[in-house]
């Protein structure tokens, strides 16, 4: 089993940054892929960015390329989310999950409880 924590949410203006920490206890999550997810008030969650177990590999929504930064550290069983330029509409719950078949799949193995962002306009 793989516990996730997210941590780093908060209330920030906009155009301000957050950088967003994940967690991971129980074993380690080396060999999985990681996404940062997030869900609005009313809205479906959706993925935000994705890096692949090494940390060679990344992928973001087009909402947030430029701005947003997954990355990584194995060592500490670790994962990233920086976010800078942010906007209003960044506002959500972000959560991080683990995926040991990879981000084309859907399938996510372990989800953490989320941690909400709120940007003021």
């Amino acid at each position: 089993q793989v516990q996730l924590v997210e941590s780093g949410g908060g209330l920030v203006q906009a155009g301000g940054s957050l950088r967003l920490s994940c967690a991971a206890s129980g074993r380690t999550v080396g060999a999985y892929g990681m996404g940062w997810f997030r869900q609005a008030p009313g809205k479906e969650r959706e993925l935000v960015a994705y890096i692949n177990w090494s940390g060679s590999s990344t992928y973001y929504a087009d909402s947030v390329k430029g701005r947003f930064t997954i990355s990584r550290d194995n060592a500490k069983n670790t994962v990233y989310l920086q976010m800078n330029s942010l906007k209003p509409e960044d506002t959500a719950d972000y959560y991080c999950a683990a995926t040991i078949s990879g981000h084309r799949t859907g399938k996510y193995d372990y989800w953490g409880q989320g941690t909400q962002v709120t940007v003021s306009s």
